[in-house]
């Protein structure tokens, strides 16, 4: 088992003459103040050795998986053939390590020379033998866990970049940190946020990606209210911000816009927007840089808050979030956008992953350098990447949001069946997306891609129903799945609701279910489907050997022939898995390896039935596969245990409702009442009972996750919080009921 605390190995400067020491001290003091160098080491030659002219050719590397997606196009795509339709039967355990987390893990692992990176929560870094597991060094960025207050959807991480013996890795806290891959030393440390605090809650949990010279990262918090989305280059040597693109405008009222490319953009904002509540358009993952055009793509999130029809206001496209963006990799200026979803009310993002491929779309035309996305929307997008034309679009899942797209520039022609400014709509998809982060695959020779997709609508209630308003640090639309949706329970919080039948006619659509879809990105078409086991399944990963992997929130890694979607086998791991799949090969051995961990944007929920988590208790892991490895070792079962006895029940039925709102609105968002990824606060011991209070207001629990809440909640307040959770740990007691005082 990893250890909880990284153990990066200090290492000592070399000795050098007093004058090169005067000169390196007067370079230090030239660098941004926000910029936090230790001393370079001399890492081993082999040590993460991975540049342009490596990444260009890792055709000739079939073994090798130089990024997040294996190569510089994103792919999720082995050329490895070991593994295939004829032996998958026999895949088996390799190894396994157990991670400090038993929350939500959604990185790809890097694999370089036979060393194996990846990330986990907070961006913590583990760097392990490829072949055994054996643990080389772990790298922990110290982040403060009152970050973990501000992130919309856990405390994940989606994975690193590895370049020139340097891993870059953003950490939860908006840091970005190049660090020694050989020995997991810290070269250089930065702020990459243009702000900071509850009022700004940025989060990165996106993949750095490496362009020309710089590294470039975005970051998250569209879904509260209160950020400005950006992207942002960073120098490779020393980390210095080299350029900052803004997404979305800033408010006009400051005069001219900050830049060029926003002049236009601001023309298509509501002049009434709620500008001290930010503007959204965030680059929380889905970059990629083509090295040949130089440019970067980027895509954005959504608009905040999400109801841009609020206070009577009448809305626009809100340029340029739910976009594509190509910027100029040098300078961060804007290239072209594409629009996939103007006028979002429904938390539509376009930051899903981005694959660059060359495609003859048409008959008898050459072949096109293209950018591609399975969009949260519902639609998969072929793009010019040069250009950004549009090249052709077609729905992968259900969609009631728009009638269809216009055939020459993919606008979409939005219904108003789903405008639920003035009443609660059910919306297809739902707001976690027909495709949410979990990567899909792409292969190049058979030119098919294979999508996890999500099959599900939500109800969205409209703001003005909210009773308390907008809040810090909370989404800016309540939205639920149709299995959590209960009118008369929810109208103490939102007021007289409509019934789920009354909002849909064909109840069987109504449920939340997963599919393996393979597409044809040529024809825009669907080839075959699947279906999974649940609508939060994981990423996904195609190999040569004509074999499609994905694992499920039961536990399994599926294995598919890719040419017709038959199972040939399941393996079984025994922790839940979002994470995409991918494979290596050290020697002559083949491995697939994947980190399993659920929790990400269903970390609000009770662990599904049947799912891994809920049975074993979702320990963290990576784990490795190999032909004729034999069964996974699996964790020990999750034991139910009795509630133990609350403390006496002090507050009055006023207090307790007042509670019930509050927890509502600040707590609901990470700790369900059962088995989920957080406590379960109806479990708590006599011991944190007694320093309830300095946990929620004074952060007493902060090295955990556990933000402090002062800011926002008074002492009365956490006080009525606290007898809600008295009183319903008293209900699921189950002891003789006990009347509250008048």
């Amino acid at each position: 088992m990893i250890s909880e605390i990284s153990r990066p190995r200090a290492v000592r400067p070399a000795t050098t003459s007093p004058w090169l020491a005067l000169a390196a001290l007067m370079l230090v003091a030239l660098l941004p103040a926000a910029v936090i160098c230790e001393p370079a080491t001399a890492a081993a030659a082999t040590a993460g050795a991975v540049d342009r002219a490596r990444l260009d050719q890792i055709a000739h590397e079939p073994g090798a998986w130089l990024t997040t997606g294996r190569d510089a196009q994103g792919t999720y795509y082995s050329p490895l053939t070991a593994i295939n339709t004829e032996n998958a039967g026999r895949l088996g355990f390799a190894w396994a390590v157990d991670l400090p987390t038993h929350r939500g893990l959604e990185a790809t692992p890097v694999v370089v020379d036979g060393v194996l990176y990846t990330t986990g929560n907070f961006g913590k870094v583990y760097a392990l033998d490829a072949a055994s597991g054996k643990e080389l060094w772990t790298y922990d960025p110290q982040v403060d866990g009152q970050w973990g207050r501000y992130a919309c959807c856990d405390a994940v991480n989606r994975g690193l970049a590895v370049w020139q013996g340097r891993v870059y890795v953003a950490a939860l806290d908006g840091f970005l940190h190049a660090i020694d891959a050989a020995t997991g030393a810290r070269i250089w440390k930065v702020d990459t946020l243009p702000a900071r605090g509850p009022k700004t809650p940025y989060t990165i949990t996106g993949v750095p990606v490496v362009t020309g010279k710089l590294v470039v990262i975005g970051a998250g918090g569209g879904d509260f209210h209160g950020v400005r989305g950006y992207v942002a280059g960073f120098d490779l040597a020393s980390g210095a911000l080299r350029w900052r693109f803004y997404t979305v405008p800033r408010d006009p009222a400051r005069g001219t816009q900050d830049q060029p490319a926003l002049a236009a953009a601001v023309k298509t904002w509501d002049p009434r927007h709620r500008w001290d509540h930010g503007a959204g358009g965030t680059v929380w993952d889905g970059i990629a840089y083509d090295p040949a055009l130089d440019l970067v793509y980027v895509g954005t999130g959504n608009a905040s808050p999400y109801d841009i029809k609020q206070d009577g206001r009448s809305g626009g496209d809100d340029l340029y979030t739910d976009s594509i963006l190509a910027l100029h990799a040098d300078r961060g200026t804007l290239a072209w956008h594409f629009q996939a979803t103007p006028g979002d009310m429904w938390d539509f993002d376009s930051t899903q992953k981005l694959i660059l491929a060359d495609l003859a779309v048409g008959a008898g035309e050459a072949p096109r350098k293209v950018v591609m996305q399975a969009s949260k929307n519902g639609f998969f997008y072929v793009l010019d990447r040069a250009s950004g034309a549009f090249v052709s679009a077609n729905q992968f899942a259900t969609v009631n949001w728009t009638s269809g797209l216009d055939p020459k520039t993919g606008r979409p022609r939005l219904t108003a069946a789903v405008d639920y400014s003035r009443s609660p709509k059910l919306v297809f998809p739902w707001e976690g997306g027909a495709h949410g982060w979990q990567p899909m695959s792409y292969d190049p020779v058979t030119q098919r891609v294979y999508i996890p997709v999500q099959e599900a609508p939500n109800v969205i209630v409209e703001t003005a129903q909210r009773r308390a308003g907008l809040v810090e640090g909370q989404f800016t639309s309540p939205a639920f799945l149709p299995e959590f949706y209960d009118p008369q329970d929810l109208g103490s919080l939102y007021g007289e609701l409509p019934t789920l039948a009354s909002l849909h006619d064909d109840q069987s659509l109504v449920s939340r279910r997963g599919f393996l879809r393979a597409w044809d990105p040529v024809h825009n078409r669907l080839l075959w489907e699947v279906p999974t086991a649940s609508g939060w399944d994981g990423g996904v990963l195609s190999s040569a050997g004509g074999l499609v992997f994905q694992g499920d929130v039961r536990g399994h890694l599926n294995v598919y022939a890719a040419d017709s979607g038959k199972l040939l086998n399941s393996v079984e791991l025994g922790s839940s898995i979002m994470a995409a799949p991918m494979s290596y090969t050290v020697g002559d051995v083949q491995y697939v390896a994947l980190m399993a961990g659920y929790g990400g944007g269903d970390m609000g929920y009770p662990f599904p039935e049947g799912s891994a988590a809920l049975r074993y208790g979702n320990q963290g892991r990576i784990i490795a596969l190999r032909l004729d490895g034999g069964p996974v070792p699996l964790p020990p079962e999750r034991q139910a245990e009795p509630f133990p006895l609350p403390p006496p029940r002090t507050g009055t039925p006023a207090t307790i409702a007042a509670g019930e709102v509050l927890y509502n609105r600040y707590c609901s968002r990470c700790h369900v009442m059962g088995p989920g990824m957080l406590p379960d606060l109806r479990r708590l011991t006599p011991e944190k009972h007694a320093i309830f209070t300095s946990i929620v207001r004074g952060g007493a629990l902060s090295a955990l996750g556990m933000g402090r809440f002062d800011d926002v909640l008074s002492e009365r307040d956490v006080a009525a919080v606290h007898a809600y959770v008295i009183d319903e740990a008293w209900k699921a007691h189950g002891a003789a009921p006990v009347e509250p005082p008048p």
